[in-house]
């Protein structure tokens, strides 16, 4: 099977923080060992080949399909039974690429371009979990490893060449600077992490690292908020707790983008009250925020958002879009390597049946002429390998600049010389 039939039946299906809610996504969460079990399902739903990436941001189907439209419905309807969704009911917050979309989607998603936070390093982490758990399940053959390894080259160029990949970090770290700021040694205080977006976790690690032991995570449902949990190796609680934790919290780490804000003057003022005015600082990296403004007017309260943190961060925003921009550069470059590549590939065989009907019609006439003299057979091979050095290396050029032109040109040189097309046998 060529690449370039290869990337035809390359599919992605998924839900986003760009297609839909956060209750949606919450419930299309995929423990990672259930993962095999879902995975088995989309083979069954008409994928050959599969990686399936959940994370609090997406829940993402990719991998390779004979018949991309009946894959598509198949995953829809996987992933409606996985949320308990009627099919016509998550459609609509779901998307759908194929081939070359589908691959430059890859490349970013792995490069941590289309994450709420844009850098967020975790993705890239998460990218090759998704990826080993396939593989480990034996979902993960040697076409979809190859396109795998492309978009992980272009994530490790755009991390290694471009600064997009700091920014997260250094947002986290200002974090970590301000809560030091404001309650002094983490050790000793208490903070809670309203899950629900990548950067929030992130800046819940930097905690961790900097000292950071009681942690309390809450998520929109316990199932949600126990998963995460597992990963710092701490308490969880439902949505509904929050507001009787909020007293005990020093620090609030959230991310949820509701919609709405989570925390407001009327519940902030009451556990301020109950804390006799205590310092508790909230730290925003919700998209849209979590946290009403108003908050920071409150004597005690201290309220940082993504904005905040990146103005601390950064000297001015336009080192942000620079970066991406950077980054987008990279992803298009590797996008036209790829594609040069399988044009390239896929050239070999017409070349490799070119001359092999050379050789054929060059031992035919030496054959007739009952000739066996060795110079002779050895100056019709090098008349040969010339002849056929720059129609060659013509069609291997042609393929790889612009691959219409290269399919146009096998097509000539099959019909020119009556060689037969890849999937029949020969002619002669």
């Amino acid at each position: 099977m060529s690449d370039e039939r290869t990337l035809s039946r390359l599919v992605v299906v998924g839900a986003s923080h760009r297609t839909s809610s956060e209750t949606t996504r919450d419930r299309l969460i995929i423990a990672e060992e259930d993962l095999p079990g879902f995975l088995s399902a989309i083979r069954a739903a008409g994928f050959s080949d599969a990686v399936a990436m959940s994370t609090c941001a997406r829940t993402e189907i990719f991998g390779l399909a004979p018949e991309t439209e009946t894959a598509r419905a198949g995953a829809i309807a996987a992933l409606s039974r996985l949320g308990g969704f009627d099919a016509d009911e998550i459609e609509p917050q779901t998307y759908f690429h194929e081939a070359e979309d589908a691959l430059r989607h890859l490349f970013r998603v792995s490069a941590s371009l289309d994450s709420p936070v844009v850098g967020e390093p975790e993705v890239t982490g998460q990218f090759r979990d998704a990826v080993r758990i396939a593989d480990a399940g034996n979902f993960l053959g040697p076409e979809l490893n190859t396109i795998v390894q492309a978009a992980n080259r272009t994530a490790k160029r755009v991390r290694s060449e471009t600064t997009i990949g700091q920014r997260p970090v250094s947002m986290a770290a200002c974090a970590v600077q301000v809560a030091r700021d404001v309650q002094g040694d983490l050790s000793r205080v208490r903070a809670v992490l309203v899950t629900g977006g990548e950067m929030g976790e992130l800046i819940a690690d930097q905690m961790r690292d900097a000292g950071l032991s009681q942690l309390t995570v809450v998520a929109r449902s316990r199932a949600r908020a126990e998963i995460s949990a597992r990963r710092y190796a701490c308490h969880f609680s439902a949505l509904d707790e929050l507001t009787g934790m909020l007293a005990d919290a020093d620090i609030v780490i959230t991310s949820m983008g509701a919609g709405q804000h989570l925390f407001g003057t009327d519940n902030v003022s009451k556990a301020l009250a109950a804390r006799r005015r205590r310092p508790m600082l909230f730290l925003d990296a919700a998209i849209p925020s979590d946290v009403d403004p108003a908050v920071n007017d409150l004597d005690g309260a201290f309220a940082y958002s993504l904005d905040d943190l990146e103005r601390i961060a950064l000297e001015g925003r336009f080192q942000r879009d620079e970066a991406a921009a950077e980054a987008e550069a990279i992803i298009e470059t590797e996008m036209r390597e790829y594609l040069r590549a399988v044009a390239e590939r896929d050239a070999v065989p017409v070349v490799s049946a070119l001359r092999q009907h050379f050789e054929r019609t060059r031992l035919n006439v030496l054959s007739d002429m009952g000739g066996d003299d060795p110079a002779v057979d050895e100056a019709t091979r090098r008349l040969t390998n010339r002849l056929l050095h720059d129609p060659s290396e013509t069609l291997r050029k042609l393929a790889a600049e612009d691959v219409g032109a290269g399919a146009d040109a096998e097509r000539l040189v099959r019909q020119l010389f009556g060689i037969a097309g890849k999937d029949d046998s020969m002619k002669e």
